[in-house]
């Protein structure tokens, strides 16, 4: 791609856009900035870009920016059928993303993580487990690190573990990582991609373009992902916690790679069904790449967890306080709830992604959860559901801080109080991390107390 030659229209000034624009501008392309939500970060952000040489680009400007722009770049955050794409599609222009340009000027060996549930947990994992190895690398993309920001750090012989979205999935086509990784498939994003055959196919995408020469790691024990053996011409490395598989598998409680023993999950430092699954994924990857199963096994051994997901908060008065805010589903959701070893009460709500919330509240009909607390911009949504399948033990409530203090009210010393929402963050937060962060500190104020 020749930057000089062309102009570049990035929308969405987020993290993504704002590595995309910083990218681009070094390389002196004339960039655009646009968004249709300016607040103070943003403002900030495009302010900084437009000395460094951006164009800003209002409202009342855009029909002619469209014009004059030959490619968009798009961030994660604005959908594939929202009005700009659209009009770019229909007037033959390219629309690519961060994650795309990224691609285009990699060097490094690329693992790519998607999947519904463990990604952020997986990529973690395999960058630790490549990093006690000996291996320069860097854990990047969804997970926080923009993948553009570190594609000229890294060179041939080192790692990019990447965390891919659906919604990056949607500008995403050049990427062909060495080794491809999809983790699950549940319902999530449905308000965005509509029916689980579009979502399906979006995470698919990852493995349906790579070569002989590369390799899908895919889990055994997921129906959806198994039927993605079938449409891709890559190695398929399996992992299972039910059947011993070509792969990474679990079998009395212990873990092995191609048939070698490797050590026990129970003395990992986390626990979990959904982390033995993760972790699997992350021992096929190491097997394929030829680690040391010695150094392999330590490292996954000390592996302690990642910020928002079952994350132990502290203990008021004999009640744990836990930090599940990247259950952002309802499998998510489920999974968290199914690692509480004590009465548990659950806090549920923020925007509405398009569930059925009816397996939520059947589950929690046979769990450790004795009330839940509904909050948040879809808390009616979930009354309706919990009504309708029996699960009768909640309270309601408007915001996210209301919902810990009536949770609070009710605890007993010996139980505990789960952030687990099965939402989005939206309603009153711009991203998961950020309401983890409010929840944390607003307990650990209740604890200085």
């Amino acid at each position: 791609m020749y930057f000089k030659g062309q102009k570049f229209l990035v929308a969405g000034i987020s993290r993504s856009g704002e590595s995309s624009a910083r990218f681009l501008l070094a390389r002196g392309a004339k960039v655009y900035l646009y968004d249709d939500i300016v607040n103070e970060t943003v403002r900030k952000t495009m302010d900084e870009l437009v000395q460094a040489g951006a164009a800003e680009v209002t409202a009342s400007d855009l029909e002619e920016a469209v014009r004059e722009c030959d490619v968009l770049v798009l961030s994660p955050g604005i959908p594939i059928d929202n009005a700009l794409p659209v009009t770019f599609r229909r007037m033959g222009k390219l629309i690519i993303g961060e994650e795309e340009l990224a691609a285009q000027y990699l060097r490094a060996t690329a693992v790519a993580v998607t999947g519904t549930n463990g990604k952020t947990t997986t990529v973690t994992m395999i960058d630790k487990m490549l990093r006690d190895c000996g291996k320069c690398s860097v854990a990047c993309g969804n997970i926080g690190e923009p993948t553009l920001n570190v594609v000229e750090k890294l060179g041939f012989d080192d790692f990019a573990v990447i965390e891919i979205s659906s919604f990056q999935l949607e500008t995403l086509s050049g990427l062909r990582p060495h080794i491809a990784v999809i983790t699950n498939i549940t319902p999530d994003h449905l308000n965005r991609h509509y029916n689980m055959e579009n979502y399906v196919f979006l995470k698919s995408k990852l493995v349906r373009g790579l070569r002989e020469s590369e390799f899908a790691v895919l889990n055994y024990d997921d129906e959806r992902v198994r039927a993605m053996a079938s449409n891709t011409r890559a190695k398929v490395v399996w992992f299972s916690a039910k059947h011993r598989v070509d792969g990474a598998y679990a079998d009395g409680g212990e873990v092995y790679y191609a048939g070698h023993k490797l050590f026990s999950f129970g003395d990992m430092a986390v626990g979990g069904e959904h982390n033995l699954c993760n972790v699997l994924a992350a021992v096929a990857v190491g097997g394929i790449l030829g680690l040391d199963y010695q150094q392999m096994a330590d490292s996954l051994l000390s592996f302690k967890g990642v910020k928002h997901r079952i994350e132990k908060i502290c203990q008021i008065d004999g009640v744990e306080y836990i930090n599940d805010s990247k259950g952002t589903n309802v499998d998510a959701t489920l999974k968290a709830v199914e690692s509480m070893t004590v009465p548990t009460i659950l806090l549920l709500g923020g925007k509405d992604k398009g569930y059925d919330y009816s397996p939520l509240f059947e589950g929690l009909k046979n769990s450790r959860v004795i009330h839940a607390v509904f909050y948040g911009e879809n808390r009616y949504k979930l009354l309706e559901a919990a009504l309708a399948c029996g699960f009768m033990t909640f309270s309601l409530c408007g915001h996210m801080r209301e919902a810990v203090l009536l949770a609070k009210s009710y605890a007993l010393r010996g139980q505990c109080i789960l952030l687990s929402p099965a939402s989005s963050s939206f309603d009153e937060f711009k991203n998961y991390e950020e309401r983890g962060e409010a929840f944390a500190k607003l307990v650990q104020g209740m604890a200085d107390e």
